[in-house]
């Protein structure tokens, strides 16, 4: 006599255990990533307020000038309505100076990192470049490329070349040589050795390097838009501050800070499908 199970198959049942604790880890991760963000939120509200100061904004006030930033119709001034106009041209710089420090910085370090005679040419001239402050190029880059946008990308790839360079460089110093032993058993040489080898062990420090190199460009956009261009984010902060608008210098500062958080959410999924052989790297 045939009967109708009261529970799921065993591998139904299995298959179910094992997605439980990763969604709610997700959920967990998600209700933990906002709440803080809104106690922030709370904390300057009430501190604006028990302070009683009118140098600082309430978050209503930001998110009105946010609005008004975004769609227009309240303040109807030079800012009403012009977030994408600057967005786009801090985009431009911002992945200007940072895809040209990509295409310099990582083929540089990886030379520097296998050939012994370029490392011991270059490296006492990067060690004596890298600690001098981006915002110390600043009058020379107005002075080599003029007031305009090309000085702003200049000085984004100063900031994004370095921890690329030298985070490539690690990655292909600190390639297991128990790696290179297997492959030559396997009749692993040359070029085919560098590609096969040495540049997938080097990815994760690559990476690495691109996500710090990232986040300095958007942060260095603000300094590199003090070269006299008249639109994008760091125009606007610097005009704010020039006017004593609060609310429009922190609403600057949002929309840089969510830009730069979806863009780097892009290259971590980029990181993660790469390395996917890798689920310890995962972001």
């Amino acid at each position: 006599m045939s009967t109708i199970p009261s529970e799921l198959p065993v591998p139904a049942r299995a298959r179910s255990a094992a997605r439980a604790p990763w969604l709610n880890e997700r959920v967990q991760s998600i209700l933990l990533g906002v709440a803080f963000p809104l106690v922030l939120v709370v904390l300057w509200h009430q501190l604006v307020v028990v302070s009683g100061t009118k140098l600082v904004p309430t978050p209503y006030q930001v998110g009105v000038m946010m609005w008004d930033f975004t769609f227009g119709g309240i303040h109807n001034d030079a800012f009403s309505g012009t977030i994408i106009t600057h967005l786009l041209a801090s985009m431009q710089r911002v992945y200007g100076g940072f895809f040209l420090a990509v295409a310099i910085g990582i083929p540089l370090g990886l030379m520097i990192g296998k050939v012994k005679v370029i490392r011991q040419m270059l490296d006492p001239t990067l060690s004596l470049l890298r600690p001098i402050p981006v915002t110390a190029w600043l009058p020379l880059s107005m002075i080599f490329f003029g007031l305009g946008p090309r000085s702003a990308i200049f000085l984004v790839f100063l900031g994004a070349f370095y921890p690329i360079l030298l985070n490539t460089i690690f990655g292909v110093r600190s390639v297991d040589t128990k790696l290179f032993e297997a492959a030559s058993m396997l009749g692993c040489d040359g070029s085919k050795l560098f590609r096969q080898v040495v540049l997938p062990a080097a990815m994760p420090s690559i990476f690495n390097g691109l996500r710090l190199a990232h986040g300095f460009a958007w942060i260095l956009i603000v300094v590199g838009e003090m070269t006299g261009v008249p639109t994008g984010l760091g125009s606007v902060i610097m005009d704010g501050r020039t006017l004593s608008r609060t609310d429009l210098v922190i609403t600057g500062m949002i929309v840089i800070g969510v830009a730069g958080f979806l863009t780097d959410r892009i290259i971590v999924a980029i990181n993660n499908w790469v390395l996917r052989w890798s689920p310890q790297h995962h972001g």
